[in-house]
């Protein structure tokens, strides 16, 4: 997600360690306890985005948007390495191609590139361009991306952060690409398109466009990857201008659960989809979080990543970090590489 200023609250962060633990209750039900770390060896990025877990490297990938780099963390090792790629100061998102363990694509701009990485080399190196979007235009980028299980790339696009208010205009467009069939708009009208996760249980898929200030569900159909009856699952605009928060990036447990990262709120909302109704709310010492992943060996670490700077203003210390959360007695779903040959 964006960072921007009309978006920027004042937060008083109660947390000053790198260890948190928590504990929520909801009526009479307690919450499991869970623990919030700071990653200390992943750097403080300006804009940390897209966190995804691979299951076959058991590596965390993830991309600092404005810092122009791509991250990877070797959970067994705890170390992480960074990169950048030439000529592309801005990057929206990082995710592994199928098949093909060094290679991976970005978005960049309104393009979606190619890319060689050994996970550990400074540099990456550019294979090719995958497809480009909105040619026309030169003022939006790709934001947030993810694979669906069948291996279709979901991406959507939005206005430059620099081109003022992310309210004021509506100039994204939601993708979904196939090697047959290119980029193929779903959705347009788009504010901010930010999170997404699909229920493979259910066959629903979920969407955020940030803008929007809410979570969407759609009906999606496996075998053709259309998406279609459009449904609000929770409202979150308390119709204060700026709002004190919006929806970023989002995930799934494996019993249906999301988990919203609020940009803006030091938190993650964990949402019933059924009820719409938050269940959890897990607090983060940084107040811009922007998007979240389970991972790790049997997929119940919660990998969050949040920023440091909006345009102006620089958020202190832990901001920018990489955090994981243990300790909330669930398992995350699967995430997919992209399928390009």
């Amino acid at each position: 997600m964006l960072s921007c200023k009309q978006l920027r609250v004042f937060v008083c962060l109660v947390f000053l360690t790198q260890v948190i633990t928590g504990e929520t209750e909801t009526n009479t039900t307690t919450m499991p306890s869970y623990k919030v770390e700071q990653v200390t060896v992943a750097p403080l990025n300006v804009l940390g985005e897209g966190p995804h877990w691979d299951a076959d490297r058991q590596c965390l990938y993830w991309n600092d948007i404005y810092g122009g780099t791509i991250h990877r963390y070797d959970e067994k090792e705890n170390k992480a390495y960074q990169a950048t790629v030439e000529g592309e100061p801005v990057i929206g998102f990082i995710i592994p191609v199928f098949g093909h363990p060094d290679q991976f694509i970005l978005g960049t701009g309104t393009r979606v590139i190619r890319i060689s990485w050994d996970g550990k080399s400074p540099k990456a190196t550019k294979i090719g361009i995958v497809g480009e979007v909105e040619q026309d235009r030169t003022n939006t980028r790709f934001n947030d991306a993810k694979v669906d299980p069948r291996g279709r790339l979901f991406a959507g696009t939005m206005r430059l952060e620099e081109c003022g208010d992310i309210f004021a205009a509506r100039w994204g467009t939601f993708y979904r690409y196939t090697k047959t069939d290119g980029f193929k708009g779903l959705k347009t009208h788009i504010g901010v398109s930010n999170g997404l996760t699909w229920n493979e249980k259910t066959n629903k898929f979920y969407y955020i466009d940030s803008c929007d200030l809410d979570v969407k569900e759609f009906d999606y159909e496996p075998r053709t990857g259309e998406i279609s009856n459009e449904r609000k699952v929770i409202n979150l605009d308390n119709g204060v201008r700026p709002p004190p928060f919006v929806p970023d990036g989002m995930t799934s447990d494996t019993e249906g659960n999301l988990y919203v990262a609020t940009f803006g709120g030091s938190k993650i909302l964990k949402i019933n989809p059924t009820t719409g109704k938050i269940i959890m709310e897990i607090m983060i010492p940084a107040e811009q979080v922007t998007s979240c992943a389970f991972g790790g060996p049997n997929l119940d670490t919660l990998y969050v990543t949040t920023a440091k700077k909006e345009f102006k203003n620089k958020q202190p210390p832990p901001a920018g970090g990489l955090f994981k959360i243990t300790g909330l007695g669930v398992t995350g779903v699967k995430m997919y590489s992209v399928l390009l040959d």
